[in-house]
C-alpha cells in the first residue's frame, strides 16, 4: 500500500463524488488525476447513524459503498485514511446487544461505562457536573433497558446510536486488537475519533484528561505497530494539545486554520495567521474544512474573543435564512451552569466567504503553503456552497456542508475556472519539492499596505514562493525549477484570476 507522503488528501465520504467507491478511484484517476495523493475516506463500515460514525463492526465494507477489494486497489494508488471510533461503538453493535442480553453475565459488559459505578458515590457531584466538558444538554449519559427489565444508565457522549467503552476494560483491549489488528493491514494510517472523550476520571473535565489520554493512545497503537501504520488523533479544543501531541511525535490536525483564514480574509490582517504559522507544528495535517464544520474552539489564545465573535457573526449572518430548516441543535461544549460555548460554525467554507470565488481560491492555495500536509473536503474542493434541500431534509445542521454530488455535478464543477485552477497548483504542490524543505513568513506588501503575506519555502536550491494580497484577495506563485539558471528569476507559475493592481 502507498505510504504517507507530503501531498495533498482529499476527505470525502465513499458515496458523495457520484457513487461508491469503485467511482470515487474513477475520479481520482480521471478529473481529478494528479490533484490528490491521498484520501481520507470518511467511515465506509455498516454503521447505524451519524453518517458512518456509529459503527456496528469493521469486518467488512458496508456494501452499498464497495468492499474490501475496493480499499485495496484506492490503497496501492493513493494513502487512504481510514477511521476508527477509539471512543465510542453502536448501540447496534454485537458487543453491545449481548450485553443488554445477557445484562452482567456478557463478556461484554465492561466494556461499557456504568455510570453509577462511574462516580465515587454512584452519581456525579455538583462540583462534578461544574467540571464536566459535555456535547449535549443533560450531559453525557443515556439509560437503556436490558432483556431482563433493568434499567443501566450508560456514559454516552454523543448521539443515540453511540455509546462510550471504556479503554482499559480488557474486553475493550481485545476488541481494539482484533479490529485495529486488520484495518492495520489494510491502511497505513488510522484516524482516532474523539480521542479525547476516551480520557475519563471523576472529579476532571473528562476530556483530554492526562495521563489517561496518553495511555489511551498507546493501547490504541499497540495493535498498528506491528504493520508501521500510523495514527491521526482527531482532538479539537484550543491550540495547546495538538502542540502536545506534535512534541511526542504524532501527527495532529491543524484545526485552527480555517478561523484564521477566514479572519485574515474578512479583516485583511495578516498578524494573527503569521504567528500561527511561526509555531505551528510542522507535523501536522492541515484543514480549512470538515464535515463536522468549522471549528471555533480550536482557535481560542489565537485570535481574542471579539475577533472570534466578528467571524462567527459574519459566518451566521450567511446561514441566517436556513435557521428555520434546523431541527438539530448547533454543537456547543456545556460545562456545569454555565453558557453554552460555541464550538463549531455549520457552513461550507465558500459560502462562509460570501461565496466570493477569488477569495475561495486565495484561501485554498494558502493552506497549500502551511506546513503540513493539506487535507481538501470535498465540497471545498469543488468550490461548494451551502445544502438547503439536504438540511432541509435530514435537519442536522452538519448536512448544510454535505452534498452529495452526481457524476455529472462533479464534471460540471470541474471545469469550473476557479476550480480547475486550484487543482492545476494542487498537481504543482504535489510534486514541488520544495515543500520538504523550511518556510519564512513575511508580513509585507508592495506597497508597504497592510494585507500582504509571502509565504516562501526553501529547500536547496528549490524555492516556493506565494505571494498574497489578503485585502485585495489575489496572489501568486513563483518557483525555482529543478533545471533552473541560478541567473534565472524565479518563473511565475500561478496567479489568481481576479486582476492584480499591476493587471
Amino acid at each position: 500500500m502507498k505510504p504517507v507522503t507530503n501531498e495533498a488528501m482529499l476527505i470525502t465520504y465513499a458515496d458523495s463524488l457520484g457513487g461508491g467507491l469503485r467511482h470515487l478511484e474513477q475520479l481520482l484517476d480521471g478529473e481529478l488525476a494528479g490533484a490528490f495523493g491521498g484520501v481520507h475516506v470518511l467511515p465506509f463500515y455498516p454503521s447505524s447513524g451519524d453518517r458512518g460514525f456509529a459503527v456496528v463492526h469493521y469486518d467488512t465494507v458496508d456494501p452499498r459503498l464497495g468492499t474490501w477489494d475496493d480499499v485495496a486497489r484506492l490503497a496501492e494508488k493513493y494513502t487512504v485514511m481510514a477511521d476508527f471510533m477509539i471512543n465510542h461503538v453502536s448501540i447496534r453493535s454485537a458487543e453491545f446487544q449481548d450485553y443488554l442480553a445477557h445484562g452482567d453475565a456478557s463478556p461484554h459488559r465492561d466494556m461499557f461505562i456504568r455510570w453509577d459505578e462511574f462516580w465515587p458515590g454512584g452519581s456525579p457531584t455538583a462540583e462534578d457536573l461544574e467540571t464536566l466538558y459535555s456535547r449535549r444538554e443533560g450531559g453525557p449519559v443515556r439509560t437503556f433497558t436490558l432483556a431482563d427489565g433493568t434499567d443501566v444508565q450508560l456514559w454516552s457522549t454523543f448521539f443515540a446510536e453511540q455509546v462510550d467503552v471504556d479503554p482499559f476494560a480488557d474486553a475493550t483491549r481485545a476488541y481494539y486488537r482484533r479490529t485495529l489488528g486488520r484495518l492495520a493491514q489494510l491502511v497505513p494510517i488510522i484516524r482516532f475519533d474523539a480521542l479525547a472523550y476516551a480520557s475519563k476520571r471523576p472529579g476532571t473535565s473528562c476530556f483530554f484528561v492526562e495521563p489517561e489520554v496518553w495511555q489511551v493512545l498507546e493501547i490504541g497503537r499497540e495493535p498498528l505497530r506491528e504493520a508501521g501504520t500510523q495514527v491521526l488523533p482527531e482532538v479539537h479544543e484550543r491550540y495547546e494539545l495538538q502542540l502536545a501531541m506534535a512534541e511526542r511525535g504524532l501527527w495532529v490536525y491543524d484545526f485552527a486554520l480555517p478561523m484564521l483564514t477566514l479572519h485574515a480574509l474578512m479583516t485583511g490582517r495578516t498578524d494573527r495567521l503569521a504567528h500561527w504559522l511561526g509555531i505551528c507544528p510542522r507535523t501536522q495535517f492541515t484543514t480549512l474544512d470538515t464535515h463536522d464544520g468549522i471549528g471555533v474552539v480550536d482557535v481560542a489564545g489565537l485570535l481574542s474573543d471579539d475577533e472570534v465573535d466578528l467571524v462567527s457573526e459574519r459566518v451566521t449572518a450567511v446561514i441566517a435564512d436556513s435557521r428555520h430548516l434546523v431541527t438539530g441543535r448547533e454543537p456547543v461544549i456545556r460545562r456545569g451552569s454555565g453558557q453554552p460555548r460555541r464550538y463549531q460554525l455549520m457552513c461550507s467554507f465558500h459560502a462562509a466567504l460570501g461565496s466570493d470565488d477569488d477569495a475561495h481560491l486565495l484561501a485554498r492555495v494558502l493552506q497549500l503553503f502551511v506546513p503540513g500536509i493539506p487535507q481538501v473536503y470535498y465540497v471545498g474542493a469543488l468550490f461548494g456552497g451551502n445544502d438547503l434541500e439536504a438540511l432541509a431534509a435530514v435537519g442536522d445542521p452538519r448536512a448544510i456542508n454535505r452534498h452529495d454530488y452526481t457524476a455529472d455535478e462533479v464534471r460540471e464543477r470541474v471545469a469550473h475556472p476557479h476550480v480547475a485552477l486550484f487543482l492545476d497548483v494542487l498537481r504543482w504542490r504535489n510534486t514541488c519539492t520544495a515543500f520538504d524543505g523550511d518556510l519564512t513568513v513575511t508580513e509585507s506588501s508592495d506597497d508597504g499596505a497592510p494585507g500582504g503575506l509571502l509565504l516562501r519555502w526553501t529547500n536547496g536550491d528549490q524555492t516556493a514562493e506565494l505571494r498574497t494580497d489578503l485585502a485585495a484577495r489575489t496572489w501568486t506563485i513563483t518557483a525555482t525549477t529543478p533545471d533552473h539558471d541560478d541567473d534565472e528569476a524565479p518563473a511565475a507559475l500561478f496567479g489568481s484570476l481576479r486582476p492584480t493592481a499591476e493587471g
